[in-house]
């Protein structure tokens, strides 16, 4: 079997890359350790910059996300019981949208599928070789050899590219806590995200359609589940997003809970030989920014480039550049997400000192202009280098 690119890894930026790399004549198949049905309902991220959205809608599979995704043009930070409007869309002229994950998925795989893409589900990689470029993986029951000109691995923090990159560099924040989420049938609360610091602990409203509700509340990284019932969890949303104006939070059935650690991670370099990482293959961080999926995005946008590049002209310039260019991206977004998170979570082992420091911040924040701006600009979206 031959290819041109093997990608490693059927989840967004996987299949995104392989569906750039057909527009621009390259072939390439994915490789997706888990079933289809898997892929298409795992609960990740849902808020994406708008460079992600133009990047999905001028590539052609953004039909959807015009239809469903729900546009933002500013958040709220609550805290001392009131909200304080941060207006991205005035501050910067970009806008955000919600649209989760899990349907980008559903339209890339089957963009993929009706381009007659080679999308391979339950192919599970077992080796890969980035000199003399070729992957090894097994499916139905057989052993297979994927020979290529590049690899591009998409694969996730848990997977097999980024340990085939010999003398990597990593960096790690562990974070002491994590984040308690739920998937609620129940029109959303707000009609913007809801970023809350509490006495008790950070909470987060989202949204994930006008009928159903995305909310997280922090907790201990070893928290257990079912000290939660659904009862506790609201009381405790409702605490932390209350204010003195009376606001109301409305509940309904959960019908997911997962508990979520909180890790910074990045791996440097991105490259080693004819082996490219692409998203959480390199790196990882807090949710609170709404970084992961858009970083992830933009790798692939950067390496779909450099690969557009290579076969066109036969220079790999631009790929002996791809590591410099996204990790430029990667530090300065993991810069703002440890910010937001350390400006928005009570961390436990915090003294009052640090706490009356913290709500300082968060006064500044909510009066300064250029605070605002700043906030905005990151959170909206950095350019793609």
């Amino acid at each position: 079997m031959r290819t041109q690119v093997a990608i490693i890894g059927g989840g967004p930026a996987g299949l995104l890359l392989s569906h750039l790399l057909h527009l621009a004549g390259i072939d390439s198949v994915v490789l997706e350790s888990r079933d289809r049905d898997y892929v298409e309902h795992r609960q990740r991220a849902g808020m994406l910059e708008q460079g992600t959205t133009d990047v999905l809608r001028e590539s052609g599979v953004g039909a959807r996300l015009d239809r469903e995704g729900l546009v933002h043009h500013g958040l709220e930070l609550r805290f001392g019981g009131a909200g304080h409007r941060v207006p991205l869309t005035d501050l910067t002229g970009r806008t955000v949208t919600v649209y989760a994950q899990t349907e980008i998925v559903k339209d890339l795989v089957a963009r993929r599928l009706a381009d007659g893409g080679d999308v391979r589900f339950e192919a599970e990689v077992v080796d890969l070789d980035a000199s003399a470029p070729s992957v090894t993986f097994r499916s139905g029951g057989e052993t297979h050899t994927l020979d290529c000109d590049y690899i591009a691995g998409c694969d996730g923090f848990h997977g097999v590219s980024r340990p085939a990159v010999p003398g990597l560099r990593t960096f790690e924040r562990e974070y002491p806590f994590a984040w308690l989420g739920i998937l609620a049938d129940v029109a959303p609360s707000t009609e913007e995200l809801i970023y809350a610091n509490h006495d008790r602990g950070f909470a987060l409203h989202s949204l994930r359609s006008p009928h159903v509700s995305r909310l997280y509340l922090q907790v201990a990284p070893d928290e257990d589940l079912a000290r939660w019932s659904d009862a506790r969890i609201w009381d405790e949303l409702a605490t932390r997003f209350a204010t003195d104006d009376g606001w109301k939070l409305h509940e309904g059935p959960i019908t997911d809970k997962s508990v979520t650690p909180m890790r910074s991670f990045g791996a440097e370099p991105l490259r080693h030989d004819r082996l490219f990482l692409a998203g959480d293959a390199g790196h990882i961080v807090p949710p609170t920014g709404a970084k992961g999926l858009n970083l992830a995005v933009s790798d692939v946008i950067i390496l779909a480039r450099a690969l557009t590049d290579r076969y066109a002209s036969g220079s790999e310039t631009a790929l002996d550049g791809y590591s410099d260019a996204c990790l430029r991206r990667v530090w300065r977004a993991e810069h703002f997400s440890y910010w937001m998170t350390t400006l928005l979570h009570v961390d436990p082992a915090a003294t009052d000192f640090e706490l009356r420091l913290q709500r300082s911040h968060l006064d500044y924040v909510a009066a300064s202009e250029a605070a605002k701006a700043s906030l905005a600009e990151n959170y909206a979206g950095l350019p793609i280098f």
